[in-house]
């Protein structure tokens, strides 16, 4: 069977990595294809040989087995459950824990207009891996961690948080195309660059932009400046990281294409 054949072929050049909630997984795909699914919606493809789908596994995916398909075929793969700790934070401005009615209607429109950056797939010009970290300094927020703020629960924290100091340049970790600018409730100003085939990275809470709408970046091109803007306790980037629709660890991402390619 062709699946058995190419996964033979990859057993020393891909060690084996848990498909974990929040993670991502590597599938092998038969020679030829260009084109693969995860639960209805499109996935990155790489070219081969032989050619393999890039697959982005949700927070809340349900742990045991999944699936590829690839021209009416199921390709299997497995997730694992993950476990992410709490983070506690203060807010010193309690709307931004508790917004009023006017701004809960704002970061409704917010949302919309995100979740449609989101679901964006565009075509795949060029491989993006592996990604750049795109600044330099310590991780203030892991990806997962259950947050509170003042007390209560909120939703996980689905991005990497790296503390750097305000005005540190923010580079594009791959090429591809500025596709939303804007000042946001919780994220302050922020950039999307749409990188093709699903892959999409959100940077938040900056001071100050490089870019625009529609601009074309490369791999390293800066893209603005680290600040303070919206819900934040202090300057840092907010580096979100959204593949085939669902926000994936960035440093499982990296931490992958770094063994893996």
């Amino acid at each position: 069977m062709w699946i058995e054949r190419v996964l033979l072929a990859l057993a020393v050049a891909l060690p084996a990595f848990g498909a974990v909630q929040g993670g991502i997984e590597i599938v092998p795909l038969p020679d030829g294809t260009t084109r693969a699914t995860y639960e209805g919606r499109n996935v990155l493809v790489l070219p081969g040989p032989p050619p393999r789908a890039v697959v982005g596994i949700a927070v809340s995916a349900t742990p045991g087995r999944h699936e590829v398909r690839v021209a009416g075929t199921a390709v299997p793969f497995d997730v694992v459950t993950k476990k992410y700790p709490e983070q506690r934070i203060t807010i010193d401005n309690p709307k931004m824990v508790n917004p009023d009615p006017e701004d809960l209607e704002r970061i409704e429109r917010e949302q919309q207009v995100m979740n449609t950056k989101y679901d964006a797939f565009t075509p795949l010009v060029r491989s993006p891996f592996p990604l750049l970290r795109p600044s330099n300094g310590p991780v203030s927020g892991q990806f997962g961690r259950r947050r509170i703020f003042n007390g209560e629960p909120r939703n996980p924290h689905l991005g990497l948080d790296i503390a750097a100091a305000a005005g540190t340049p923010i580079l594009s970790p791959a090429d591809g195309t500025v596709s939303l600018i804007g000042d946001f409730y919780f994220n302050g100003n922020t950039v999307f660059v749409d990188h093709g085939g699903g892959l999409i990275s959100m940077f938040c809470h900056l001071f100050a932009f490089d870019v625009k709408e529609g601009d074309l970046v490369a791999r390293g091109s800066t893209l603005g400046k680290v600040g303070a803007t919206g819900r934040a306790t202090g300057p840092h980037l907010h580096w979100t990281l959204v593949l085939n629709g669902q926000r994936v660890d960035p440093d499982v991402v990296m931490a992958t294409f770094e063994r893996r390619l």
